[in-house]
């Protein structure tokens, strides 16, 4: 695969500056960082770190508004006419207990909905979008004399279940505050070496949809099981169904992934219960896909229940915790950046990347009307050669003993943010999207 760029604004003497002022940052972000990865919060929780990310911004010099679409961070620098560029963080984390023994690992507990009380860790890298967003806001605003146009920096909250993009626009983050003539945004990715940016045009991450599943039956005593309608045997033989679904309802040539990552029933070996919870999560990356999936979960899970001869009024029932769209980056605005990157960390370090089925709910924030082009770009975080696997050696993302090469991997975070959003500032105003 190749690398496709377009000519950048930006000039060597940029380019040499960028570098530098970031790596006098480094110590001072590397301590955000930390303060960031000790604290995490939980989605729908981000009091605290909504706190910290308006403070800085607000040091860099943004007028700040906090409180919008929950707990999401909006700062805005109005710098004369020109074009107005987005740049996204995430604020929160995951409900998982840190195993890394870090110095500064997470040692926090938060109660989630339905669960009880659970570990919390930043283990998806948003302790780094955070940071890098930061640095980013202090070297723009170094830079005001260099450009012309608006900055809006946005906290988002609630990524981690797919509500915050949507609260934030309901709330009124395109007609309150500047609009956006791009949004730009990065994702930590331990597949690339820190030091590495990966891009890709168009299609990029998956689409995603989160259900709840519960099985309902007859409950009795285990010793007869003949009075009963098991749940347990039935939400067996549906999981083992549900996995037939991409390997024999979708085209082979088409990506797409179920998990069932959750099963919650029964409270004694010898009681058959009365309902079991399946949680499950699949990717798709288009349309079609995502409506024989959704299709065949349903078929799938009353089939279950009609063989078992379940009433009617006890059918399964499905219930979506959350939906997002797939991420697809402007294929021109993407080039410029590419282009971008190449000039600060050169391009040996700017890689081509294939499409992934992680999912953003970023994506929603370039599906308002009318579009608005997008660039979402990785940020490699592991130790190695060229490129490395996500193996024993450097765990992936969503794993509590994810723990990226920081300081490397904030640095080039600075320096390709900077770079993304000063190309974009000082091209033409309006739409990106143009050949």
């Amino acid at each position: 695969m190749t690398l496709e760029t377009a000519g950048t604004a930006l000039t060597e003497r940029d380019a040499t500056w960028i570098n530098a002022a970031a790596e006098k940052l480094n110590p001072s972000l590397l301590d955000l960082y930390r303060r960031l990865h000790a604290a995490p919060e939980l989605s729908l929780q981000e009091e605290m770190t909504s706190r910290l990310v308006a403070g800085e911004l607000e040091s860099s010099g943004f007028s700040v508004i906090t409180g919008v679409g929950g707990h999401g961070v909006v700062g805005v620098m109005e710098n004369g006419k020109g074009p107005v560029v987005m740049v996204r963080a995430d604020l929160d984390a995951l409900p998982i207990e840190e195993q890394t023994r870090l110095p500064y690992a997470s040692s926090a507990r938060a109660i989630l909905p339905g669960k009880g009380e659970v570990g919390v860790m930043h283990a998806c890298g948003h302790d780094i979008h955070m940071t890098v967003l930061a640095g980013a806001a202090r070297l723009l605003m170094s830079l005001r004399e260099q450009w012309r146009g608006t900055l809006v920096m946005v906290g988002q909250p609630a990524e981690e279940i797919g509500a915050g993009a949507g609260a934030m626009i309901e709330d009124g983050l395109f007609t309150r505050f500047p609009r956006p003539d791009c949004a730009l945004a990065l994702h930590v990715s331990p597949s690339l070496v820190a030091g590495q940016i990966g891009v890709r045009e168009g299609l990029f991450w998956a689409g995603c949809a989160s259900l709840d599943l519960l099985i309902r039956g007859v409950g009795g005593h285990g010793s007869r099981p003949q009075d009963t309608k098991d749940p347990v045997v039935m939400a067996a033989e549906t999981i083992l169904l549900l996995q037939t679904i991409v390997s024999r309802e979708i085209d082979p040539l088409e990506p797409a992934v179920l998990t069932i990552g959750s099963i919650h029933g029964g409270t004694k070996g010898n009681i058959i219960p009365e309902e079991v919870l399946l949680q499950l999560n699949y990717r798709y990356f288009t349309t079609e896909t995502d409506r024989r999936i959704r299709l065949a979960i349903e078929r799938i899970a009353r089939g279950v229940a009609l063989a078992a001869g379940v009433p009617e009024d006890r059918m399964p029932l499905l219930s979506e915790q959350y939906a997002g769209a797939p991420v697809e980056n402007d294929p021109a605005l993407t080039r410029r950046m590419a282009s971008a990157f190449s000039a600060v960390l050169g391009g040996d370090n700017v890689i081509p990347v294939e499409r992934f089925t992680y999912s953003d709910d970023f994506s929603l924030f370039g599906r308002v009307q009318p579009r608005i082009p997008l660039c979402y770009f990785l940020l490699g975080t592991a130790a190695g050669g060229k490129k490395v696997r996500e193996d024993a050696t450097s765990p992936g993302i969503h794993n509590p003993r994810f723990a990226p090469i920081a300081g490397p991997t904030i640095d080039t975070g600075v320096k390709a943010m900077t770079a993304a959003a000063l190309e974009a500032l000082l091209g033409a105003a309006g739409p990106f999207n143009k050949p």
